[in-house]
């Protein structure tokens, strides 16, 4: 058995996509999108096997932007598994991110999370999902809307794409989108029957927010019960006067039998702010995976907003370059990280320290988890004080 790992050439895209697709059970077309050097396989006495791709993104980083490996299309062929082919692909990836020094985090989706934890991915956020009746978007503290909404037309595609880069500079985890992701994500056709509307509120001539939706019509619907279902897809605010317009303006959706949103952000206000937060039916799901690829070069692009010093020490299995004693110096405008020998405050794994600069747990938590040693205690509050993020991680696109 030969075994090689390698990008796919042209002519073999097709087979990838096939691989792919029977794999991960999808039906064609999700991955017409990707080019042959973005792909890293599997090949088997010349048979691709294992296919494996990664799209160049640029992700949200507590407010600053950096370059990360978007993986994507991971799947092997049933007869071919258990034979350690997404390990070979997964390590030799890796090292080329190493090696290349322009994308020192890699995040995905993941199917199954357990697949990708044992090669040192988090989990570094949490999806919430609502299903609401309309009838109950009622607020105890209901705010004026002084604005009113209007229908985007095809031309104004732009007013989207600077609210979505408004709402997304604070944050951590979000990508930015170019207009291919646009078009194949929240503003793709919708269902067959479906109508998509995209709707932006407006107050005296200023964009605050959009919702970005889907109306199907319910099969076996009759004239008793409302007939439609509402989809959000996407869902931007400004300010919170603009967000509870959103939800004032769905709750008037009189042919709407029920509203779900499928990408909250664990963050998201509106279970504070309902009347009835429980008839949200909220439920909870992984959201993004990340791995922190080259410890160097990904943490001193965070932007952190307090001063401090933090020395940890940093175990990987897969990747060497991470392992060992580090110090940390931030500042509210820079950062910079250096190999150092002085004792270490914290010693973790690579995706504990993946998740704290995340911030999707603190120090203290982790320690409280036994996600990581604490060698000094008195340090615990730097570490949440440093690491926190101004929002909590969220991705609202699938890639």
């Amino acid at each position: 058995m030969g075994v090689e790992i390698r990008a796919a050439k042209p002519e073999e895209m097709e087979e990838f996509r096939r691989v792919a697709n029977t794999a991960l059970v999808l039906p064609p077309g999700p991955f017409q999108a990707l080019r042959p050097e973005w792909t890293l396989c599997a090949f088997e006495d010349g048979k691709l096997t294992t296919s494996y791709a990664a799209w160049p993104l640029t992700m949200r980083f507590n407010s600053e932007g950096v370059s990360v490996a978007g993986v994507t299309a991971v799947g092997t062929l049933p007869i071919y598994r258990r034979r350690g082919h997404l390990r070979q692909v997964i390590t030799t990836h890796f090292e080329f991110l190493h090696e290349r020094g322009e994308q020192p985090i890699a995040i995905l989706f993941a199917s199954r999370a357990a697949i990708y934890q044992r090669y040192g991915y988090a989990i570094v956020s949490t999806r919430n999902s609502y299903d609401v009746e309309p009838r109950y978007l009622e607020f105890p503290l209901a705010r004026p809307v002084p604005g009113s909404f209007r229908q985007v037309g095809d031309d104004e595609f732009g007013l989207l794409v600077d609210l979505y880069r408004h709402f997304r500079a604070e944050r951590t985890g979000y990508v930015h989108r170019g207009r291919a992701m646009w078009e194949v994500g929240v503003l793709a056709p919708p269902p067959t029957g479906g109508v998509l509307s995209n709707v932006v509120y407006e107050e005296s001539g200023e964009p605050l927010s959009y919702v970005i939706y889907t109306l199907e019509h319910v099969p076996g619907s009759t004239a008793m019960r409302p007939t439609h279902h509402l989809a959000i897809r996407d869902l931007v605010w400004l300010t919170p006067p603009a967000y509870q317009a959103v939800w004032n303006y769905l709750a008037q959706m009189d042919i709407v039998r029920n509203i779900v949103w499928e990408r909250v952000p664990s963050d998201d206000p509106l279970p504070h702010l309902l009347l009835e937060p429980g008839m949200l039916n909220i439920t909870s799901n992984d959201g993004l995976l990340a791995r922190i690829v080259d410890v160097e070069q990904a943490l001193p692009k965070r932007r952190y907003h307090e001063a401090g010093t933090l020395i940890f020490e940093t175990l990987d299995e897969l990747c060497p370059w991470n392992r060992g004693r580090w110090k940390l110096e931030t500042s509210a405008t820079e950062a910079s990280i250096s190999r150092t020998s002085e004792e270490p405050q914290l010693v973790m794994p690579i995706s504990t320290l993946t998740m704290l600069v995340f911030g999707q747990i603190s120090a203290t938590e982790a320690a409280r988890m036994e996600r990581l040693d604490v060698v000094e205690h008195s340090a615990l509050s730097s570490w949440d004080r440093v690491m926190r993020t101004t929002y909590r991680p969220f991705c609202a696109d699938a890639f």
